[in-house]
């Protein structure tokens, strides 16, 4: 249930959004998010950018918050890992199975079998039984997500990754859940360090070519780090790079997993796929802002 919540001052009107969700029924609402902290929630972040200002711009550390942070992973990294653009060479990460892709800190995974996650299924589209598959491995890259006719291309079995809308679409390599795995950093440790940074706690859209990885992402909420401490909330700040840079540049990666719901598309059409993550710090990146303008 997508909630958006406004708020207004004298001098602008910001808006905040949560969207949680599962495959199960109304208890999700009893058991897991009640719509009054969904609706709280929404209305936090609106209030948060009233009092904002702009973010700034350059190279700099970026310490990236759990949950919906793992869109970057999905977007710019987990699409050049599906088999429908690896088996035609058109992926930065075609053919480099088995070499370090990513640092060592971090392991990626797509599992299809998590119960009543928003992307898991019991069988894929192509019917064959779903399942964990370890993408990154320690910074290795383990595997692809392949379905039947990729995997003919590539000469490797389908992974049970073989997705689509509806019947209208032709099945191909799609994520289902996919997170990087936790870590053993602790978040108030990522902070210590950093003199001038960008805190992320809330991402937003962005568009990627999957060709090449690189992407620009909106960013919701955002903070400034100075001295190792949060201070001002900022708006306007956008992240822009590659996702094979972003990978070896992830230097801490925390224990707090958290995964959030979105909606994927692709030439196989719109699915549901959780995308999430620990909260990690990168240690470069650069920062689109708007301090300058």
């Amino acid at each position: 249930m997508p909630v958006t919540a406004f708020a207004q001052d004298e001098k602008s009107m910001q808006n905040g959004g949560d969207a949680p969700g599962a495959m199960k029924g109304l208890e999700f609402y009893y058991n897991d998010k009640m719509p009054e902290d969904i609706g709280r929630e929404a209305a936090r972040i609106a209030l948060v950018l009233l009092k904002a200002k702009p973010a700034p711009s350059g190279e700099m550390p970026v310490i990236i918050e759990n949950g919906f942070g793992g869109v970057i992973f999905h977007e710019a990294c987990g699409h050049s890992l599906e088999a429908t653009g690896v088996a035609k060479g058109m992926s930065v990460f075609a053919g480099r199975k088995g070499q370090q892709i990513a640092s060592t800190k971090v392991t990626a995974i797509d599992d299809g079998t998590i119960a009543n996650a928003w992307g898991s299924q019991n069988v894929d589209d192509e019917g064959n039984p779903q399942r964990k598959r370890v993408l990154i491995k320690d910074g290795i890259l383990n595997e692809y997500m392949i379905d039947r006719l990729n995997g003919r291309r590539m000469k490797e079995a389908p992974s049970g990754s073989g997705r689509r809308e509806s019947y209208k679409y032709e099945p191909t390599s799609r994520m289902s859940n996919t997170f990087i795995a936790p870590g053993t950093d602790k978040k108030e440790d990522m902070f210590k360090d950093v003199k001038f940074g960008l805190y992320c706690r809330k991402m937003g859209g962005g568009s990627v070519n999957p060709n090449t990885g690189e992407f620009n992402f909106g960013v919701k909420e955002a903070y400034l780090i100075e001295d190792g401490k949060i201070t001002d909330p900022v708006q306007g700040a956008t992240l822009i790079g590659s996702g094979s840079d972003i990978l070896m540049n992830i230097d801490m990666v925390s224990d707090n997993l958290e995964r959030a719901q979105g909606m994927c598309g692709s030439i196989s059409g719109s699915i549901p796929t959780d995308v999430g993550q620990p909260c990690l710090r990168v240690s470069s990146i650069t920062v689109g802002g708007t301090a300058n303008e």
